[in-house]
């Protein structure tokens, strides 16, 4: 998987921003690169991994999240719930200094705040499951 980047200050929005353009490289069909290359600003350190890292690892990270859905694929996931689970899961296997719940708690709140009233509890027992599998945590 792709090197750790540190979050430090900023956490959350750094997420946000990883979350909004993995949403719009989708929309717009572009690679992780494609989409980086083509912002007039370089973002935080976190967002470049975080794109970087999915794209590279988008099967494996797609795998992991599907293994753990019942009676769904991930092609058939809403957009933003897609791009939200593809965030936490490369996360929580690609940052292992992050505690699995801080990753689940930030996935929650921006499903939360950007998809469906449902989309929390979806989101939070898709990442559980998923935690306990690359996380060992029982």
């Amino acid at each position: 998987m792709a090197e750790a980047a540190s979050l430090g200050p900023g956490r959350h929005e750094a997420r946000e921003r990883a979350l909004g353009l993995l949403y719009e490289g989708e929309v717009r069909e572009l690679t992780g690169p494609e989409l980086l290359a083509g912002l007039p600003i370089a973002p935080h350190a976190y967002v470049v991994a975080a794109i970087r890292g999915i794209d590279i690892d988008r099967s494996t990270i797609d795998d992991l999240i599907e293994r753990n859905l019942e009676g769904w694929t991930v092609a058939r996931l809403p957009s933003v719930d897609r791009a939200i689970l593809r965030l936490a899961v490369w996360e929580l296997v690609a940052q292992p200094d992050v505690p699995a719940p801080v990753v689940i708690d930030e996935a929650v709140e921006l499903a939360k705040e950007y998809s469906t009233e449902r989309s929390s509890s979806f989101v939070n027992g898709v990442l559980d499951a998923v935690a306990r599998q690359v996380r060992d945590l029982g």
